[in-house]
């Protein structure tokens, strides 16, 4: 996705761009027939649920309106703010001209990519070959440590060669090695790394001839219950998947979880996803997903104000790879590829380009990516506390997640204007903290959390399944096996 966008961008300004891609192409047929046969080893979050969020249809939007005129044609969905509201919120909703930019376009990734592989085909000056292994770069030191690229090697079905080039995107990846290259021809960079703490499995399904989404509105469709967090992605073509996200420390929860049968038993516990899983209403088409190894990362190409590398650019992963609960790995690539073709317009030295590059992602992402690395500790910390006996919290975090669940929960759920200001954070198109600080904003959430439980009953969402004991014993599992083996148990 990010070398698509890249191309996507920099092809659309009227550049020569070669793409190299490891993998086979798409494979002829429509949408249905590429997510069963699309072969993608360079991709093992291929069939799991995405989330491609406002920011990222606005990308599009604004630059390529006839690309999403074709995404929609292949049957990605269009999902407007008004379409998340609970039926209270609806009730006391008063439309904006800026609700339009918060809608999110739904798709199974096979169909998004597909979309955007065969529209980027077709632009002229830009060539995907696949079936190509990119090798390592070519390039050597200046006299001032700096890399300067002029190509990378590459084998392919022709063998072992060289490709030079003006300029050179990594977008590989999670499992770019571009770093890995500059540190052994003796370029230092600077990275920060922290594991997400939890896995992804992952499930589709597809609407029976006849049946239609549940209503949107009462039970929320994602939820994060501490032991395990869900979500109800809405796909193409009257398809589907829903993804369950457990705890890295829930060891036998997740090792449950990939067989089909406790996936749906776990599933029809959730009145958030039961009414979409109902055998009556849908049917899986696909087995169960498991992803792991899941990190967050942020590096520079600009060490102590300086490039450290000339004519190279990364996109995507392996610049800046994110946990993908929130959703932002897609929109970071599309952002950042757009943000390279600004940059390789506005300025024409080498080093200039580098580091007003950098700078530019870092304004762009760095407030979402500090913003997660936040909510990640917090869950990882609330994970493990969640199977100590002994633990007790603080005072401190208890009025933390008072706030949380008395004021700011049923403050979203009762107000639409303050959740479309939330939403406009968490959809990438102001800082994501920005909301918090305003005012207005803090007002109506203190004066949400001082009202009575009694008088903000129906801004509650209802239970949104069973306690982490219920599940366990749901499910027939031991509910202390974790806990005794790390020492916690009583």
């Amino acid at each position: 996705m990010a070398g698509l966008f890249t191309a996507l961008a920099l092809g659309a300004s009227g550049r020569q761009v070669d793409v190299l891609e490891r993998d086979p192409p798409a494979p002829e047929g429509d949408a249905d027939e590429v997510f069963e046969s699309w072969s993608r080893r360079g991709v093992g979050h291929l069939r799991h649920s995405h989330a491609f969020l406002a920011r990222l249809r606005k990308v599009i939007a604004d630059n390529h309106p006839a690309l999403l005129d074709e995404l929609l044609a292949a049957g990605v969905q269009e999902l407007n703010f008004f379409d998340g509201l609970n039926d209270a919120a609806k009730a006391r909703y008063r439309p904006r001209p800026e609700d339009a930019s918060l809608t999110v376009l739904t798709s199974r990734r096979t169909t998004l990519e597909l979309v955007l592989r065969r529209y980027v085909e077709r632009m002229p000056g830009v060539t995907i070959h696949s079936g190509v292994n990119v090798t390592g770069l070519l390039g050597s030191l200046d006299g001032e440590g700096r890399y300067v690229a002029r190509g990378v090697t590459l084998e392919d079905a022709a063998g072992a060669r060289e490709a030079e080039a003006d300029i050179v995107v990594d977008a590989a990846g999670r499992m770019s090695q571009g770093f890995e290259w500059l540190s052994d021809a003796g370029v230092a960079f600077d990275e920060i790394e922290e594991d997400a703490g939890i896995l992804y499995y992952t499930r589709h399904w597809r609407l029976r001839p006849g049946q239609e989404e549940p209503t949107r509105g009462t039970t929320p469709g994602a939820a994060d219950l501490g032991y395990l967090k869900y979500g109800v992605f809405p796909g193409d073509n009257r398809c589907f998947s829903i993804t369950l996200a457990a705890p890295e420390i829930e060891q036998t929860l997740r090792q449950a979880i990939l067989k089909p049968e406790v996936f749906d038993a776990i599933c029809a516990s959730f009145p958030g996803i039961a009414a979409w899983t109902d055998p009556e209403r849908a049917e899986p088409i696909s087995k169960v997903f498991g992803m792991g190894d899941l990190k967050s990362r942020w590096r520079s190409t600009v060490r102590d104000g300086k490039p450290i590398a000339l004519n190279l650019f990364f996109v995507g992963d392996g610049l800046v790879r994110t946990n993908p609960l929130y959703g932002r790995g897609c929109s970071f690539a599309a952002v950042e590829s757009h943000l390279l073709r600004d940059i390789l317009e506005q300025y024409k030295r080498p080093g200039a380009r580098a580091i007003a590059y950098q700078a530019a992602v870092t304004d762009a992402l760095r407030p979402y990516y500090d913003d997660m690395l936040t909510q990640d500790r917090i869950a990882i910390c609330r994970a493990r506390n969640a199977l100590d006996p002994a633990y007790k919290p603080k005072l401190r975090a208890k009025a933390m997640r008072s706030f949380a669940l008395d004021g700011i929960a049923p403050a979203l759920r009762a107000d639409p204007d303050l959740l479309r200001e939330f939403m406009r954070g968490f959809h990438m198109l102001e800082p994501s903290s920005t909301w918090l600080k305003k005012p207005a904003n803090m007002a109506k959430i203190m004066g949400a959390w001082a009202t009575p439980k009694a008088a903000k009953a129906n801004y509650y969402p209802p239970k949104l399944g069973p306690d982490r004991a219920e599940m366990f014993t749901l499910l027939g599992l031991p509910a202390t096996a974790d806990a005794e083996r790390l020492g916690l148990a009583a």
